[in-house]
């Protein structure tokens, strides 16, 4: 089940990252492995589909040790997309809690019983 929810959420979460700042994919998957298991080649398909969807932009830096480095920004677009996304993510996230709350106080009172 973790295995399909992080593919699900795995769009928001590179958003996310980038709405805090401009990244390149190594940085991307290194900010996100803090929480998950993510690989680069998981990503990299990803960012070309956030960029033919206009999502993200990008840009070339030069890196102090070695070739240019492509960053990856977030347009308008991909600002609204990722709101949206939060509130979605959000309603989702609530209506499951209230299942398992629910769910957990039927178990209680079927304990006490």
């Amino acid at each position: 089940m973790k295995t399909q929810l992080r593919k699900g959420t795995l769009e928001m979460c590179v958003l996310a990252v980038l709405a805090q700042q401009d990244s390149y994919v190594y940085e991307i998957v290194s900010r996100l492995a803090q929480s998950m298991d993510i690989s680069e080649g998981t990503i990299y398909p990803l960012m070309r589909r956030l960029q033919g969807d206009e999502w993200v932009t990008t840009y070339l830096t030069e890196s102090p040790s070695g070739p240019a480095r492509k960053y990856y920004a977030l347009t308008p677009a991909g600002i609204a997309a990722l709101a949206a996304m939060r509130l979605e993510w959000e309603g989702f996230v609530g209506e499951i809690n209230h299942v398992l709350g629910r769910h957990q106080a039927a178990g209680a009172q079927g304990d006490q019983a």
